[in-house]
């Protein structure tokens, strides 16, 4: 299957973490190792976008719907980007299928998490494609470890109904030990659309469900205090994993105490979809409190020390 990925500065990684083009320092020739492995294989291509998402974007879509055979992404150096490419995504990405019949498998990687960058640089907006999901015309994914993110690669190159897929990347995984996956789990297995903690459940007396990085800093900090919490990850938010979940909360003791935590505001993220969710899964919210950053006008704070504070503040109250 041909592979087609562009955005801002893709060839090398914004911060260097793809070495997808190497260039020879004294001739300027440029090289494409994953071009070259084996000689009956499909292109590869990867290509450095100007600054103009709106214009970026636009032209992968397009060729997503003319070219069914690849794999075509998109990458934002931030998830933030895509807000200048929103004509693109509400008008086509969203509504194409609907209006024209228009099928596309785009995938757009969105650099989503909060890291004390400020407002500009933390939030990929999960709220608004949440919102336009409804009727399987998109999917929707936060993987947390390297191997969830190759394997629902793949499974949306194969994947037999072609619908966008919207996948959040924090830039903080990057150089985080928990998300590294053996060879063996990337050779094998697939995409899990619900992680389990994999702890014992006995003793368990509370369940913190999120999404995406928090998870590895509750889990970090849960081990520090040896807290009776089990964290278990969403995946997969669109379609919703409905079956899987309950099927884990099955595991654990008789009305556990349930959390949704997250990192960005109480009225962004995925809380008013997920607890939408919930309700529609069980007749109610099974209790779901919610710990998240106080609902904000602006996706993050412009101060690193506050955000410091703020991500402590979630992570005492998630555990205690």
């Amino acid at each position: 299957m041909p592979v087609r990925l562009a955005g801002q500065d893709t060839r090398r990684g914004t911060f260097s973490q793809r070495h997808g083009v190497l260039v020879d320092v004294e001739t300027e020739e440029e090289y494409v190792p994953l071009a070259h492995v084996n000689e009956l294989q499909a292109p590869m291509r990867l290509y450095d976008s100007l600054l103009s998402e709106y214009a970026a974007l636009g032209f992968e879509y397009g060729y997503s719907v003319a070219a069914p055979d690849a794999w075509v992404g998109w990458e934002a150096q931030f998830g933030d980007f895509a807000n200048g490419a929103q004509i693109t995504i509400d008008q086509f990405i969203a509504a194409a299928e609907d209006k024209w019949g228009q099928r596309s498998s785009l995938t757009m990687l969105l650099p989503h998490g909060y890291e004390g960058q400020g407002p500009e640089h933390s939030s990929a907006r999960l709220e608004r494609f949440l919102i336009l999901a409804a009727e399987e015309n998109f999917r929707v994914v936060y993987p947390t470890t390297a191997a969830q993110y190759f394997h629902v690669l793949r499974r949306q190159s194969c994947a037999a109904r072609r619908i966008p897929l919207i996948c959040a990347t924090p830039k903080r995984y990057l150089r985080m030990p928990d998300t590294v996956s053996t060879v063996d789990e990337l050779t094998s297995g697939g995409f899990h659309e619900v992680l389990d903690d994999g702890r014992n459940p006995d003793g368990v007396q509370r369940i913190v469900l999120c999404t995406g990085k928090i998870a590895h800093e509750l889990r970090a900090e849960r081990d520090e205090r040896d807290s009776p919490v089990a964290v278990i990850r969403l995946e997969q938010l669109y379609p919703f994993p409905g079956a899987q979940l309950l099927s884990i909360l099955a595991r654990y003791p008789d009305d556990p105490k349930l959390r949704w935590v997250q990192e960005e505001p109480e009225n962004m993220g995925a809380w008013g979809f997920v607890r939408g969710r919930m309700i529609d899964l069980a007749g109610a919210d099974l209790g779901l409190e919610v710990v998240a950053r106080p609902a904000s006008g602006s996706p993050a704070t412009g101060s690193h020390k506050v955000h410091e504070e703020e991500q402590r503040r979630i992570i005492d109250a998630s555990l205690s």
